[in-house]
């Protein structure tokens, strides 16, 4: 986006700012520049705005590497608000984009200390965990942290691609079954479990496989993941005796896999998706 930083007043700087708020937009490079080149200088004419103002500098001065400007607006924030915790965050931002974590580890462990019910600065937490590549102590962490905020999806989720990092699909299945509960109707999260349950092998992960990729495709019937997913699943049973008394069932459903993977129908958005991979059948 180019904007003519001349031709804007600091009232035209504050409306553009507020847009970028509202659209949930970082902007980080136009809102520093605008920052330095207009409204720093005027900031005080922003009214309630201000500390909104503020804090959206901030966060693009951490993307953008300025930790002068950051530390300039914390500094304003932490004069007016002492001991705030949404202030305490912001410095905590602060070191961790400057790689000083245990300085940051310190500043989140106080802000805890204070409000035991705040999910965001646990997760910052293991987030550094993870940056400082201790990657165990990141799978500990997180797996206490889910004992107190159970509901939090998108941690059984990082939990999960932790735990597939360290080839504990075991464990990881475990994880997407919990996600799955909250989501008992999303086709990824079927077919995600249907592919982790796959590749831990044997016959009863692959019969689960089968039925979790049988679901996603009820539930999505586009989804030519979890036809392909049938499609191995029924071979690869197919050619075990543990379920020879089934082996004729498996044979009907994985041919009709293979027939609905080579129609007409799935071929085009097939190429659209893999581009000039060439698809014969025999």
């Amino acid at each position: 986006m180019s904007l003519n930083y001349e031709k804007m007043s600091w009232s035209d700087v504050r409306d553009q700012f507020r847009t970028w708020r509202e659209e949930t937009g970082r902007h980080s490079e136009e809102v520093v520049q605008l920052w330095v080149a207009v409204l720093e200088d005027k900031v005080q004419k922003t009214g309630n705005e201000r500390h909104l103002i503020l804090e959206q500098v901030i966060i693009a001065a951490l993307d953008t590497a300025r930790f002068d400007i950051a530390t300039q607006c914390t500094k304003q924030l932490a004069l007016e608000f002492p001991g705030s915790l949404r202030v305490m965050k912001f410095k905590a931002m602060r070191y961790e984009a400057l790689e000083q974590y245990d300085e940051a580890d310190e500043v989140l462990d106080a802000i805890i200390a204070k409000d035991e019910t705040n999910a965001a600065p646990r997760k910052r937490k293991i987030a550094i965990l993870k940056a400082r590549g201790r990657r165990l102590e990141a799978i500990k962490e997180l797996s206490e942290y889910l004992k107190k905020f159970m509901s939090d999806q998108e941690a059984w989720h990082e939990l999960c691609n932790m735990y597939l990092a360290e080839g504990e699909f075991g464990k990881a299945a475990f994880c997407m079954e919990e996600v799955l509960l909250h989501n008992p109707h999303s086709h990824l999260i079927h077919q995600r479990l249907a592919e982790i349950r796959y590749t831990m092998g044997g016959v009863e992960n692959i019969e689960s496989a089968r039925t979790y990729y049988s679901q996603a495709l009820k539930l999505n019937p586009h989804n030519l993941r979890a036809l392909y997913g049938i499609y191995l699943c029924c071979n690869h049973l197919d050619n075990s005796r543990a379920v020879s008394s089934k082996r004729k069932e498996l044979q009907k459903l994985g041919q009709w896999a293979l027939e609905q993977i080579l129609t007409k129908k799935t071929i085009v958005p097939l190429e659209a998706a893999f581009g000039n991979l060439e698809i014969k059948s025999n």
